[in-house]
């Protein structure tokens, strides 16, 4: 029996380490396995691989190397920041101004200073593509607000916020603007200074590096009060030992993605593009979601109707094709997404999302084969297994 193709369009979700990271990494897995913190020479050159690693994130992002912190994940970098700023501030004014799209992390995390610290939290609706408008945060905003987060880039639909504006206006206002980066790391401008932020999160294993390691970026000055506390590393904004290697595969995961940042979009946008045309026009009921042109570069995502979510990719996974949704499943029931909820979209279409998502190691012929199989296999869903 033939080996079917193996396609992975899943990169929103995690990406394989490049060879060249795993090569920087291997050292510090092996026999430099120093604890940054200790003062013997081990010890010490785990801390200037690390001071190291710090320098090349702070030039990408435009910033002082002690303006970066290491983290554990994006998750906890976007913790860290609204959980910290908040509090910081909550003698000022407690009020929070975000979005309905904005992942999880930053979600739960505000219900969570609503639920115990008495915060009140204003979340800004979105167009029918997932878009905030910086009028509409501006009109959110209160003598008491303390906090604005907009995440750069929506890991469902991939859609784009124009957070230069809503920086620039947090700016003029006084007010802490939080940024959860993370899809927009590998593939976006990150200069804090060009985009006004006072807080951002990137995750590594978005672009190539391993899993376990984030950055937050902290803007000099910037009230905070740190929610992890213990031995004082980082500045004290994030206690906790080292993760030599993962740092280290960040930074040079980082730097890579950012060097030739221009020309692999291109590259993806090209195959996007194509994935968008044909798909809608191949399969009845097809639609993108999502903004059409403000948009990560390799993502493509759409909504069907009579398609369940789950169903589809387990169908494609047969035939090889590696894909996520916009809706999640739970206890047996389909729940749609809140991003989908969010932009406005019906129960019934909102339950067959598809998200494609490209990355380095996509070819063309991946896409060929995509278009292959994907109005195939709806098809036949539509046949044999409609959604309720």
């Amino acid at each position: 029996m033939a080996t079917k193709r193996q396609v992975y369009m899943d990169h929103s979700a995690t990406t394989p380490v490049d060879p060249r990271v795993l090569e920087a990494m291997l050292p510090y897995l092996r026999e430099e396995f120093g604890n940054p913190s200790s003062l013997h020479r081990l010890g010490q050159r785990a801390s200037r691989a690390v001071e190291g690693a710090r320098r090349k994130v702070a030039e990408v992002l435009n910033c002082a190397p002690r303006e970066v912190v290491f983290t554990g994940c994006g998750t906890e970098s976007d913790n860290l920041a609204i959980r910290g700023a908040a509090l910081a501030l909550r003698h000022k004014g407690r009020h929070i101004v975000t979005t309905p799209v904005e992942h999880k992390a930053v979600l739960k995390t505000v219900q969570q200073l609503e639920q115990h610290w008495g915060f009140e939290v204003t979340y800004v609706p979105v167009d029918r593509y997932g878009r905030v408008s910086a009028e509409d945060v501006e009109r959110a905003l209160r003598p008491d607000t303390v906090l604005i987060s907009v995440m750069y880039a929506n890991n469902e639909v991939g859609t784009i916020m124009p957070v230069a504006e809503i920086g620039r206006l947090a700016r003029e206002r006084g007010i802490i603007f939080h940024c959860d980066a993370v899809q927009a790391g590998g593939y976006l401008n990150l200069d804090v200074d060009e985009l006004h932020v006072d807080l951002m999160a990137l995750s590594g294993h978005k672009f190539h590096a391993p899993k376990g390691v984030g950055v937050l970026y902290v803007r000099r000055n910037t009230p905070f009060v740190s929610t992890l506390t213990g031995g004082g590393q980082e500045a004290g904004y994030r206690s906790g030992t080292h993760n030599v290697a993962g740092i280290v595969g960040l930074a040079t995961a980082l730097e890579l993605a950012q060097t030739g940042r221009d020309e692999k979009n291109a590259r993806l946008r090209t195959m996007r593009d194509r994935l968008i045309a044909e798909l809608t026009a191949r399969v009845p009921g097809m639609e993108l979601s999502g903004h059409p042109t403000e948009r990560l570069p390799g993502l493509a995502s759409f909504t069907l109707e009579d398609v369940s979510s789950d169903g589809l990719l387990l169908a494609l996974d047969l035939e090889g094709i590696a894909a996520s949704s916009g809706s999640a499943c739970s206890s047996g029931e389909i729940t749609p997404s809140h991003v989908l909820k969010a932009m406005g979209l019906s129960h019934r279409r909102s339950i067959g999302a598809l998200r494609l998502s490209l990355g380095d190691d996509n070819t063309p012929e991946d896409v060929e084969y995509a278009l292959e199989v994907i109005p195939r296999v709806v098809e036949r869903l539509r046949q044999y297994a409609p959604a309720s």
